[in-house]
């Protein structure tokens, strides 16, 4: 007499953490549940694998049908294999995580809608949801430490203040201008594109890229820079010393009125206009990633980024 043991075997399924950066901060796309459990809850798209597929496969599939985005290049941020993580049955998730430009998303298959939340924006979210996307956040911030990651989610000419902006929202952080400007140059892995976006040399497309850099859809948005939609990132010293500044000046225009000849001379060789002026296109020189000089560091297994 033989005997066929039949040991239970826990359903494998896939979830994904896509993270978006629009210029301004850090996103992460959700759907909403349509059915149970969970329902009306907000999850990350994903869903049990196929007999036919990989791990791989079936992420990029269940992204494809619930949020209508073909990544091809996802991350694997490892299982998750709490005994009760699912109400229905035993479940073990292999989670992968992305940085994504964000675009457009509609809700299919089983999520009713899909839509990108900012980061510190977050409802509570089904399953062990919370406990992975504080898993791929973490992780996000240890790779930014070792690959250039974002890159691609600039034009390939871009600013020194739009790399900073991508650099805070991921680390969560505020840098001092100078001092991120300085750190970042000495890894090497920038290069000067051009001094400003009228300098681009003729391999970059200048209306191309000036369009690339409009946020929103909106009329008066697609007039505006980066840099006038959102401001100067500035540490609070800064805008503290600008402010004083601003009301010392005022009041030097109001006591100017009272001065005599003389002494208004010697209180316009101090004005501001008096002063030399900053060399031009400094604040809008354009950079890009030199990526063989990354690739040689990496190869050495020497790089980092310092802060």
């Amino acid at each position: 007499m033989s005997y066929t043991y039949q040991f239970p075997h826990p359903a494998v399924a896939t979830d994904c953490v896509l993270f978006g950066f629009d210029g301004k901060e850090l996103n992460v796309l959700l759907i909403e549940r349509a059915m149970d459990p969970y329902k009306d809850m907000w999850a990350f798209p994903g869903g049990f694998m196929r007999m036919d597929e990989t791990a791989e496969d079936c992420a990029q599939r269940e992204l494809l049908e619930e949020t209508g985005l073909n990544i091809q290049s996802l991350n694997q941020l490892g299982a998750f294999s709490g005994v009760r993580r699912d109400p229905r049955e035993r479940v073990v998730s292999i989670a992968f995580y992305a940085l994504v430009k964000p675009s457009e998303v509609s809700g299919g298959d089983d999520a009713r809608q899909a839509r990108w939340f900012p980061i510190d924006d977050v409802p509570q979210l089904a399953f062990d949801h919370d406990f992975i996307l504080r898993k791929a956040m973490s992780q996000l911030r240890k790779d930014i430490y070792f690959e250039p990651i974002g890159f691609e989610l600039l034009n390939n000419a871009f600013t020194m203040s739009e790399l900073q902006r991508l650099y805070e929202a991921i680390l969560g952080v505020h840098f001092d201008r100078r001092n991120f400007e300085r750190k970042m140059l000495q890894t090497g892995i920038l290069q000067t594109a051009a001094e400003s976006v009228d300098d681009l040399p003729a391999s970059h497309s200048r209306e191309q890229f000036k369009d690339n850099r409009f946020y929103g859809s909106h009329r008066e948005m697609k007039k505006m820079d980066i840099n006038d939609l959102f401001g100067p990132s500035e540490s609070p010293s800064q805008i503290l010393q600008d402010t004083s500044a601003h009301i010392h000046f005022q009041t030097l225009s109001t006591e100017h009125l009272s001065m005599t000849d003389d002494r208004k001379m010697e209180a316009d060789e101090t004005s501001p206009e008096a002063l030399p002026k900053r060399k031009p296109g400094r604040k809008g020189r354009l950079f890009s990633f030199n990526k063989e000089k990354y690739d040689r560091f990496k190869h050495d297994n020497n790089f980092r980024f310092e802060f």
